[in-house]
């Protein structure tokens, strides 16, 4: 079997049924073939013992990469037409965010989200964390309105008419949490409010970015720099 990685929540030596599924079916796994399991903070080199569905192994050699950003990264992203979240989610896993939270905003469109979506983005974070080699699935939580939002120790929202830099008010040793808006952006009163909770108003470039550009672009710009 080709090298694998499968979510294993507590690494409890049982796959989840849609991993178990995956190894049988598209891998066809037998017994003695090895892969890689991993949860939260930790991997390892795991045996197939039984092949079920659930497939059973056993774990060969523990280990503990340092892969994740460091702190906590909240997405705060608006509700976004069509499947365009579901980008968000798959790009946003890749960058480190350790948390992707919807909100419902003035000018989102949608103004809700299915449960069917809702597990379909819960298991994009989960590819996408095998697929980066991340330990930590992010969590991808049913939206909230904005002003339901906590107060943050250190917050970001991209706005086109903002003038600080993200490199300027960046403190890498800080829990962080970022905001951006739907297609139409947020309405001024919703960036006030935000300021109020935390968050600094960031400029990212003269360029109209789509929703979805943007909400990576500010992502990219503060995880880019992890290695502390």
């Amino acid at each position: 079997m080709r090298p694998h990685r499968a979510y294993s929540p507590g690494l409890t030596g049982v796959l989840p049924l849609r991993e178990s599924r995956h190894l049988l079916e598209v891998l066809r796994a037998k017994v003695g073939d090895r892969f890689t399991v991993f949860d939260v903070d930790r991997e390892a080199v795991a045996e197939v013992v039984e092949l079920g569905p659930p497939v059973r192994y056993r774990i060969l050699e523990e280990r503990r990469p340092e892969r994740e950003v460091g702190v906590e990264v909240v997405l705060y992203p608006a509700l976004l037409k069509g499947d365009k979240l579901a980008e968000v989610v798959r790009m946003a896993t890749e960058l480190g965010a350790t948390r992707i939270q919807p909100l419902v905003t003035r000018h989102s469109v949608p103004k809700e989200m299915g449960e069917g979506k809702l597990k379909r983005l819960q298991a994009i974070a989960v590819e996408a964390a095998k697929q980066s080699g991340r330990l930590r699935v992010p969590e991808v939580l049913p939206p909230i309105p904005l002003n339901a939002l906590p107060k943050v120790e250190q917050g970001m929202v991209a706005h086109l008419g903002a003038r600080s830099l993200v490199r300027e008010v960046l403190d890498l040793g800080k829990s962080l949490a970022l905001a951006v808006g739907p297609e139409g952006g947020f309405a001024e009163e919703e960036v006030e409010l935000l300021q109020e909770k935390g968050f600094t108003p960031v400029f990212l470039g003269r360029r109209i970015l789509r929703a979805e550009t943007a909400a990576i672009a500010l992502l990219a710009l503060c995880t880019a720099g992890e290695g502390r």
